[in-house]
Protein backbone atom coordinates (compact mmCIF):
# COMPACT_ATOMS: atom_id res chain seq x y z
CA UNK A 1 0.00 0.00 0.00
CA UNK A 2 1.34 3.42 -0.94
CA UNK A 3 1.38 6.04 1.81
CA UNK A 4 1.02 9.80 1.61
CA UNK A 5 1.65 12.74 3.88
CA UNK A 6 -1.68 14.16 4.99
CA UNK A 7 -1.16 17.86 5.45
CA UNK A 8 2.10 19.28 6.76
CA UNK A 9 1.97 18.38 10.46
CA UNK A 10 3.47 14.88 10.23
CA UNK A 11 0.50 12.55 9.74
CA UNK A 12 1.17 9.78 7.19
CA UNK A 13 -1.73 7.63 5.99
CA UNK A 14 -2.39 4.97 3.34
CA UNK A 15 -3.48 6.34 -0.03
CA UNK A 16 -7.00 5.05 0.68
CA UNK A 17 -9.01 4.90 3.88
CA UNK A 18 -12.10 2.98 4.97
CA UNK A 19 -15.33 4.87 5.62
CA UNK A 20 -17.19 3.00 8.36
CA UNK A 21 -20.50 4.93 8.44
CA UNK A 22 -22.59 2.17 6.84
CA UNK A 23 -21.51 -0.43 9.38
CA UNK A 24 -24.20 0.73 11.84
CA UNK A 25 -27.61 2.44 11.55
CA UNK A 26 -28.07 6.14 12.21
CA UNK A 27 -31.05 7.08 14.39
CA UNK A 28 -32.59 3.67 13.69
CA UNK A 29 -32.24 3.85 9.91
CA UNK A 30 -29.99 1.56 7.88
CA UNK A 31 -27.27 3.24 5.83
CA UNK A 32 -26.68 1.67 2.41
CA UNK A 33 -28.64 -1.42 3.41
CA UNK A 34 -28.53 -3.61 6.50
CA UNK A 35 -25.19 -4.10 8.19
CA UNK A 36 -23.89 -7.31 9.75
CA UNK A 37 -21.52 -6.71 12.67
CA UNK A 38 -19.46 -9.83 12.01
CA UNK A 39 -18.98 -8.97 8.34
CA UNK A 40 -18.22 -5.35 9.16
CA UNK A 41 -15.47 -6.34 11.60
CA UNK A 42 -14.12 -8.84 9.07
CA UNK A 43 -13.97 -5.99 6.54
CA UNK A 44 -11.91 -3.86 8.93
CA UNK A 45 -9.56 -6.77 9.59
CA UNK A 46 -9.17 -7.58 5.88
CA UNK A 47 -8.44 -3.94 5.16
CA UNK A 48 -5.63 -4.04 7.72
CA UNK A 49 -4.19 -7.20 6.15
CA UNK A 50 -4.00 -5.34 2.82
CA UNK A 51 -2.38 -2.27 4.39
CA UNK A 52 -5.58 -0.24 4.82
CA UNK A 53 -5.37 0.81 8.46
CA UNK A 54 -6.96 4.28 8.19
CA UNK A 55 -10.49 4.10 9.63
CA UNK A 56 -13.02 6.94 9.48
CA UNK A 57 -15.97 7.13 11.87
CA UNK A 58 -17.99 9.76 13.79
CA UNK A 59 -20.02 9.98 16.98
CA UNK A 60 -23.03 10.80 14.77
CA UNK A 61 -22.99 7.30 13.28
CA UNK A 62 -25.35 5.35 15.47
CA UNK A 63 -25.21 7.70 17.26
CA UNK A 64 -22.16 6.27 19.08
CA UNK A 65 -22.73 2.70 17.85
CA UNK A 66 -20.13 3.01 15.09
CA UNK A 67 -17.33 4.01 17.43
CA UNK A 68 -18.22 1.08 19.68
CA UNK A 69 -18.09 -1.28 16.70
CA UNK A 70 -14.61 -0.02 15.84
CA UNK A 71 -13.55 -0.58 19.44
CA UNK A 72 -14.41 -4.27 19.04
CA UNK A 73 -12.59 -4.48 15.72
CA UNK A 74 -9.34 -2.88 16.84
CA UNK A 75 -9.17 -4.34 20.34
CA UNK A 76 -5.68 -5.65 21.04
CA UNK A 77 -4.32 -4.03 17.87
CA UNK A 78 -4.89 -0.33 18.52
CA UNK A 79 -1.34 0.66 17.52
CA UNK A 80 -1.81 -0.82 14.04
CA UNK A 81 -4.66 1.56 13.15
CA UNK A 82 -5.02 5.26 12.40
CA UNK A 83 -8.38 6.33 13.83
CA UNK A 84 -10.29 9.40 12.65
CA UNK A 85 -13.56 10.44 14.24
CA UNK A 86 -15.75 13.53 14.25
CA UNK A 87 -17.94 15.57 16.57
CA UNK A 88 -20.35 18.48 16.19
CA UNK A 89 -23.78 16.93 15.69
CA UNK A 90 -25.05 17.32 19.24
CA UNK A 91 -25.85 14.11 21.11
CA UNK A 92 -27.62 14.38 24.45
CA UNK A 93 -27.04 12.41 27.64
CA UNK A 94 -29.60 9.83 26.51
CA UNK A 95 -27.46 9.17 23.42
CA UNK A 96 -30.04 10.78 21.16
CA UNK A 97 -29.49 13.30 18.38
CA UNK A 98 -30.77 16.82 19.05
CA UNK A 99 -30.23 17.71 15.35
CA UNK A 100 -28.27 20.80 16.35
CA UNK A 101 -24.62 21.53 15.65
CA UNK A 102 -22.58 22.31 18.76
CA UNK A 103 -19.03 23.65 18.55
CA UNK A 104 -18.90 25.29 21.97
CA UNK A 105 -15.84 24.66 24.11
CA UNK A 106 -17.71 22.72 26.81
CA UNK A 107 -19.26 20.42 24.22
CA UNK A 108 -15.94 19.79 22.49
CA UNK A 109 -14.52 18.49 25.77
CA UNK A 110 -17.62 16.41 26.46
CA UNK A 111 -17.64 14.91 22.97
CA UNK A 112 -13.99 13.88 22.96
CA UNK A 113 -14.23 12.10 26.32
CA UNK A 114 -17.24 10.16 25.08
CA UNK A 115 -15.51 9.20 21.83
CA UNK A 116 -12.35 8.07 23.62
CA UNK A 117 -14.45 5.88 25.90
CA UNK A 118 -16.52 4.45 23.05
CA UNK A 119 -13.45 3.72 20.92
CA UNK A 120 -11.59 2.26 23.87
CA UNK A 121 -8.47 4.30 23.13
CA UNK A 122 -6.35 6.91 24.89
CA UNK A 123 -5.81 9.23 21.94
CA UNK A 124 -7.60 9.99 18.66
CA UNK A 125 -5.27 10.27 15.67
CA UNK A 126 -7.40 12.74 13.66
CA UNK A 127 -10.29 14.64 15.22
CA UNK A 128 -12.68 16.56 12.98
CA UNK A 129 -15.34 19.18 13.52
CA UNK A 130 -18.10 17.42 11.55
CA UNK A 131 -20.02 20.57 10.60
CA UNK A 132 -19.58 24.26 11.40
CA UNK A 133 -21.56 25.62 14.33
CA UNK A 134 -22.72 28.91 12.83
CA UNK A 135 -23.58 30.26 16.29
CA UNK A 136 -20.08 29.74 17.67
CA UNK A 137 -16.93 31.42 16.32
CA UNK A 138 -14.71 28.83 14.65
CA UNK A 139 -11.83 30.24 16.68
CA UNK A 140 -13.54 29.14 19.92
CA UNK A 141 -14.09 25.63 18.63
CA UNK A 142 -10.53 25.22 17.33
CA UNK A 143 -9.05 26.65 20.52
CA UNK A 144 -10.89 23.92 22.44
CA UNK A 145 -9.69 21.29 19.95
CA UNK A 146 -6.12 22.61 20.27
CA UNK A 147 -6.30 22.09 24.03
CA UNK A 148 -7.06 18.44 23.37
CA UNK A 149 -3.82 18.19 21.41
CA UNK A 150 -1.88 19.69 24.33
CA UNK A 151 -3.56 17.20 26.67
CA UNK A 152 -2.58 14.28 24.42
CA UNK A 153 -6.17 13.25 23.76
CA UNK A 154 -5.96 14.15 20.07
CA UNK A 155 -2.95 14.14 17.72
CA UNK A 156 -4.14 16.06 14.64
CA UNK A 157 -7.09 18.34 13.84
CA UNK A 158 -9.50 18.31 10.93
CA UNK A 159 -12.52 20.17 9.58
CA UNK A 160 -15.38 18.93 7.44
CA UNK A 161 -17.55 20.73 4.87
CA UNK A 162 -16.34 24.28 5.50
CA UNK A 163 -15.36 27.11 3.18
CA UNK A 164 -12.07 28.90 2.59
CA UNK A 165 -12.67 31.74 5.05
CA UNK A 166 -13.45 29.35 7.89
CA UNK A 167 -10.42 27.22 7.03
CA UNK A 168 -8.12 30.26 7.18
CA UNK A 169 -9.54 31.40 10.53
CA UNK A 170 -9.20 27.91 12.01
CA UNK A 171 -5.70 27.35 10.66
CA UNK A 172 -4.56 30.63 12.24
CA UNK A 173 -5.55 29.30 15.68
CA UNK A 174 -3.97 25.84 15.33
CA UNK A 175 -2.60 24.02 12.26
CA UNK A 176 -5.30 22.02 10.51
CA UNK A 177 -4.10 18.70 9.12
CA UNK A 178 -7.06 17.69 6.96
CA UNK A 179 -10.24 18.90 5.35
CA UNK A 180 -12.90 16.27 4.69
CA UNK A 181 -15.52 17.00 2.05
CA UNK A 182 -17.65 15.05 -0.41
CA UNK A 183 -15.72 14.73 -3.67
CA UNK A 184 -16.21 12.58 -6.73
CA UNK A 185 -16.57 12.82 -10.50
CA UNK A 186 -20.17 13.86 -9.80
CA UNK A 187 -19.42 16.31 -6.96
CA UNK A 188 -16.63 18.84 -7.48
CA UNK A 189 -17.96 21.91 -5.66
CA UNK A 190 -14.82 21.98 -3.53
CA UNK A 191 -12.85 22.69 -6.71
CA UNK A 192 -15.33 25.20 -8.12
CA UNK A 193 -15.41 27.20 -4.87
CA UNK A 194 -11.61 27.47 -4.68
CA UNK A 195 -11.47 25.45 -1.47
CA UNK A 196 -8.93 22.98 -2.87
CA UNK A 197 -6.68 25.86 -3.82
CA UNK A 198 -6.95 27.25 -0.28
CA UNK A 199 -5.93 24.03 1.44
CA UNK A 200 -3.09 23.46 -1.02
CA UNK A 201 -1.80 26.94 -0.22
CA UNK A 202 -1.99 26.26 3.54
CA UNK A 203 -0.53 22.76 3.41
CA UNK A 204 -3.72 21.02 4.52
CA UNK A 205 -4.51 17.50 3.32
CA UNK A 206 -7.73 16.54 1.57
CA UNK A 207 -9.95 13.59 2.51
CA UNK A 208 -12.65 12.75 -0.04
CA UNK A 209 -15.76 11.07 1.32
CA UNK A 210 -18.34 9.47 -0.97
CA UNK A 211 -15.82 9.14 -3.85
CA UNK A 212 -18.28 6.69 -5.41
CA UNK A 213 -21.15 9.18 -5.31
CA UNK A 214 -22.89 7.28 -2.49
CA UNK A 215 -22.68 4.08 -4.52
CA UNK A 216 -23.93 5.63 -7.77
CA UNK A 217 -20.51 5.26 -9.41
CA UNK A 218 -20.53 1.54 -8.67
CA UNK A 219 -22.91 1.20 -11.61
CA UNK A 220 -25.25 -1.00 -9.58
CA UNK A 221 -28.01 1.62 -9.32
CA UNK A 222 -29.84 1.95 -12.63
CA UNK A 223 -33.12 3.41 -11.37
CA UNK A 224 -34.27 5.34 -8.28
CA UNK A 225 -36.37 2.24 -7.58
CA UNK A 226 -33.15 0.29 -7.02
CA UNK A 227 -32.71 2.11 -3.72
CA UNK A 228 -34.36 0.30 -0.77
CA UNK A 229 -37.65 1.83 0.37
CA UNK A 230 -36.16 3.49 3.45
CA UNK A 231 -32.83 4.45 1.82
CA UNK A 232 -31.85 8.06 2.56
CA UNK A 233 -30.52 8.42 -1.00
CA UNK A 234 -34.12 8.56 -2.23
CA UNK A 235 -34.25 12.06 -0.67
CA UNK A 236 -31.14 13.34 -2.46
CA UNK A 237 -31.99 15.54 -5.49
CA UNK A 238 -28.96 14.18 -7.39
CA UNK A 239 -30.68 10.80 -7.52
CA UNK A 240 -34.25 11.83 -8.26
CA UNK A 241 -36.39 12.16 -11.39
CA UNK A 242 -34.96 13.65 -14.55
CA UNK A 243 -31.67 14.53 -12.82
CA UNK A 244 -31.12 10.84 -12.10
CA UNK A 245 -31.63 10.01 -15.77
CA UNK A 246 -29.18 12.73 -16.85
CA UNK A 247 -26.62 11.39 -14.41
CA UNK A 248 -27.12 7.83 -15.65
CA UNK A 249 -26.25 8.96 -19.17
CA UNK A 250 -23.05 10.55 -17.89
CA UNK A 251 -22.25 7.43 -15.87
CA UNK A 252 -22.53 5.28 -19.01
CA UNK A 253 -19.70 7.29 -20.60
CA UNK A 254 -17.55 6.74 -17.50
CA UNK A 255 -18.37 3.03 -17.57
CA UNK A 256 -17.07 2.85 -21.15
CA UNK A 257 -13.65 4.16 -20.08
CA UNK A 258 -13.54 1.67 -17.19
CA UNK A 259 -14.34 -1.17 -19.59
CA UNK A 260 -11.48 -0.08 -21.87
CA UNK A 261 -9.08 -0.35 -18.93
CA UNK A 262 -10.50 -3.67 -17.74
CA UNK A 263 -11.41 -2.32 -14.31
CA UNK A 264 -14.67 -1.59 -12.49
CA UNK A 265 -16.27 1.83 -12.64
CA UNK A 266 -15.82 2.10 -8.88
CA UNK A 267 -12.09 1.43 -9.21
CA UNK A 268 -11.83 4.06 -11.93
CA UNK A 269 -13.64 6.60 -9.73
CA UNK A 270 -11.30 5.90 -6.80
CA UNK A 271 -8.20 6.08 -9.02
CA UNK A 272 -9.39 9.46 -10.35
CA UNK A 273 -9.82 10.80 -6.82
CA UNK A 274 -6.29 9.71 -5.87
CA UNK A 275 -4.88 11.22 -9.08
CA UNK A 276 -6.49 14.52 -8.05
CA UNK A 277 -4.43 14.53 -4.85
CA UNK A 278 -7.11 13.38 -2.41
CA UNK A 279 -7.17 10.48 0.04
CA UNK A 280 -10.53 8.79 -0.67
CA UNK A 281 -12.40 6.97 2.09
CA UNK A 282 -15.00 4.89 0.22
CA UNK A 283 -17.40 3.25 2.62
CA UNK A 284 -18.08 -0.44 2.62
CA UNK A 285 -19.01 -3.18 5.04
CA UNK A 286 -18.15 -6.15 2.82
CA UNK A 287 -14.82 -7.89 2.43
CA UNK A 288 -15.10 -8.28 -1.35
CA UNK A 289 -15.53 -4.55 -1.84
CA UNK A 290 -12.63 -3.53 0.41
CA UNK A 291 -10.44 -5.83 -1.66
CA UNK A 292 -11.62 -4.26 -4.91
CA UNK A 293 -11.24 -0.73 -3.55
CA UNK A 294 -7.67 -1.26 -2.38
CA UNK A 295 -6.68 -2.62 -5.80
CA UNK A 296 -7.65 0.80 -7.17
CA UNK A 297 -4.66 2.38 -5.41
CA UNK A 298 -2.38 0.70 -7.97
CA UNK A 299 -4.30 1.95 -11.02
CA UNK A 300 -2.49 4.70 -12.91
CA UNK A 301 -4.41 7.16 -15.05
CA UNK A 302 -2.71 9.01 -17.89
CA UNK A 303 -3.24 12.73 -18.39
CA UNK A 304 -5.28 11.84 -21.47
CA UNK A 305 -7.54 9.54 -19.43
CA UNK A 306 -7.99 12.22 -16.77
CA UNK A 307 -8.95 14.74 -19.45
CA UNK A 308 -11.43 12.31 -21.02
CA UNK A 309 -13.08 11.66 -17.65
CA UNK A 310 -13.35 15.31 -16.74
CA UNK A 311 -14.66 16.19 -20.19
CA UNK A 312 -17.68 13.96 -19.46
CA UNK A 313 -18.60 16.06 -16.42
CA UNK A 314 -16.77 19.39 -16.73
CA UNK A 315 -16.60 21.75 -13.77
CA UNK A 316 -19.89 23.61 -13.50
CA UNK A 317 -22.02 20.71 -14.75
CA UNK A 318 -25.29 20.56 -12.82
CA UNK A 319 -25.59 17.07 -11.37
CA UNK A 320 -28.07 17.97 -8.60
CA UNK A 321 -27.78 18.82 -4.90
CA UNK A 322 -26.03 16.18 -2.82
CA UNK A 323 -28.27 16.53 0.24
CA UNK A 324 -31.88 17.42 0.96
CA UNK A 325 -32.63 21.10 1.54
CA UNK A 326 -32.21 20.92 5.34
CA UNK A 327 -28.88 19.10 5.24
CA UNK A 328 -27.57 21.46 2.56
CA UNK A 329 -27.87 24.33 5.05
CA UNK A 330 -25.22 22.59 7.17
CA UNK A 331 -22.70 22.61 4.34
CA UNK A 332 -20.75 25.87 4.21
Amino acid sequence: MKHVKLGSQGLVVPSIGLGCMGMTPIAGGDIYGKADEKESIATIHRSLELGGNFLDTADLYGPLLNERLLAKAIKGNRDKYIIATKFGFEIDDNEQMTWRINGKKAYVKKAVERSLQNLGIDSIDLYYLHRLDKDTPIEETVEAMAELVKEGKVKYLGLSEVGSETIRKAHAVHPITALQTEYSLFERTVEEAGILATIQELGIGFIAYSPLGRGFLSGQIKSPDDFPEDDFRRNIPKYQGEQFQKNIRLLEEIEAIAAEKGITTAQLAIAWTIAKGAVPIPGTKKVKYIEQNIVATDIALSSDELQRLEAIIPLGTQTGDRYDSVSMTMVE
